[in-house]
């Protein structure tokens, strides 16, 4: 029996419309009756856009059937994250003050998902300014996972990781600082994409002033998808050129021929890991290696300090930046998961952030070494398990247990390079995950092993909430 179109991944939707087996119309209300059956129980989706999807989809019929040239995502259903400017619609970020900044325009990268074609079918659910492994603000309430409700749908893309398990379109745009695109994905259980900084435009026109260095070194924009073959794909579309970003780099999207060689960590140094964790990330190793890469058990350089790294720079720019906002305008719950990050993340002196800098370029020429040995890092996506709603605003402890859990989440992004969440394995409902990393501008190289492992395990399908 065929499979319905919301089923299917963005790159076989594209393939179906373009060859006219289906209409950029039925595509989009598939996904919208997909949209209306599930996001009732879910809270992925908090702004639908049930119209202006369909106007966008008769155009894209229109388009069509003019001969116009088509674009890789020609009516393919996405969505797009509330912190991220799409003309019309509010940047509210999760928060009740920010509900009537309507963006006068697009993003960067939503110009680019429109150029490619694709139909926006909704906003997804972030917390509060973005800066929770948990994805519930005031605002718009809390997104449940799909495989799990009593786990977090994690953060801050959790709404986009939860809509796209879900099969509430098949990509999703996210972003990503400090895991907001791998950590969505792990706990839901499908592929996220952080590429390198520089790769994607990023830019907010309702955003005021600069960004504080930590976010200028590691913010990301990334795609959440089902498959990794549409990881590659949401790649290639978000990646156009906008110099409204000047860290965006023109770099070509496939390198030089890598080594076949992958650095096994599935155990990280200092970090309690879950036996079944580290049993899926060795297992993964098993698929690369019947693949022929070769596969030793090493661990990168300076990973601990990598994540402490992140909290003593981002603990001096970023999280104090944050600090008026969220004491002004978040919720209980966030005010209360700052205050215990910025207890593991206490802020430094002028001296020592400019050390921490420093350290962190040092480290950087470290791990580039090391990945010229040694092209991709396997490491698991998480310590722990998706964790349970709301540990983090809990308590003191409960922060601390998150961030203990999570070094991967911080560690990359500190370091500037990119990496793959591959689910792999199963505990009970949940997936689990490992991570691949590469060196900067490699994102070929974490795709290429990313397939192999997915071709082992078989790519995630969508999942109805219970």
């Amino acid at each position: 029996m065929p499979h319905a179109l919301w089923q299917l991944d963005a790159t076989d939707l594209a393939h179906t419309i373009r060859t006219g087996q289906a209409s950029a119309r039925e595509a989009t209300q598939s996904v919208l009756d997909r949209l209306d059956a599930v996001n009732p129980k879910l809270n992925a989706i908090v702004h639908p856009l049930h119209a202006e999807a369909l106007a966008a989809a008769d155009a894209a019929d229109a388009a069509r059937a003019r001969g116009d040239a088509l674009g890789p995502l020609h009516g393919v259903p996405v969505t797009t994250k509330v912190n991220t400017d799409q003309k019309g619609c509010p940047t509210d970020n999760g928060v009740i003050a920010l509900k009537d900044l309507i963006a006068g325009d697009d993003a960067p990268l939503v110009k680019n998902l429109r150029r490619a074609g694709a139909i926006i079918v909704g906003r997804t659910n972030t917390p509060a300014f973005s800066m929770r492994l948990f994805s519930e603000n005031a605002l718009h309430g809390n997104t449940i996972n799909p495989r799990d409700a009593t786990r977090t749908a994690g953060g801050s893309s959790g709404g986009a990781g939860a809509a796209t398990a879900a099969g509430i379109a098949p990509l999703a745009q996210g972003n990503d600082i400090a895991g907001s695109v791998r950590y969505p994905a792990y706990c839901n259980g499908i592929v996220g994409l952080r590429p390198t900084p520089g790769r994607i435009p990023s830019y907010n026109g309702t955003s005021q002033g600069g960004r504080p260095m930590g976010a200028q070194l590691m913010a990301v924009q990334g795609p959440l998808t089902r498959t990794i073959r549409d990881a590659r794909l949401g790649l290639a579309v978000l990646s156009g050129a906008d110099r409204t970003d000047p860290r965006w780099s023109d770099v070509p999207l496939e390198g030089p021929p890598a080594a076949r060689r992958v650095a096994l960590m599935a155990e990280p140094d200092g970090f309690s890991t879950l036996p079944e964790i580290a049993a899926a990330t060795r297992a993964a190793a098993r698929h690369l290696q019947r693949a022929g890469y070769i596969v030793e058990e090493v661990s990168p350089p300076g990973f601990a300090e990598a994540a402490d790294l992140w909290n003593r720079i981002c603990g001096t720019d970023v999280l104090p930046g944050l600090q008026p906002n969220v004491d002004r305008y978040a919720d209980e719950p966030a005010k209360r998961s700052l205050a215990g990050w910025r207890a593991v993340a206490p802020a430094l002196d002028l001296a020592g952030y400019i050390q921490a800098l420093a350290d962190r370029d040092w480290l950087i020429r470290r791990w580039l070494t090391f990945l010229e040995t040694y092209p991709v890092i396997l490491m698991p996506s998480s310590c722990d398990l998706p964790h349970p709603v709301g540990l983090d605003a809990q308590s003191l402890a409960g922060k601390a247990h998150v961030m203990a859990s999570n070094p991967q989440q911080i560690a990359i992004p500190l370091l500037g390079l990119p990496s793959l969440q591959v689910p792999v394995g199963r505990h009970g409902k949940l997936r689990l995950g490992i991570q691949l990393v590469a060196a900067r501008f490699r994102e070929d190289l974490v795709l290429a092993a990313g397939e192999v492992i997915e071709a082992g395990e078989g790519a995630s399908a969508p999942v109805t909430p219970e």
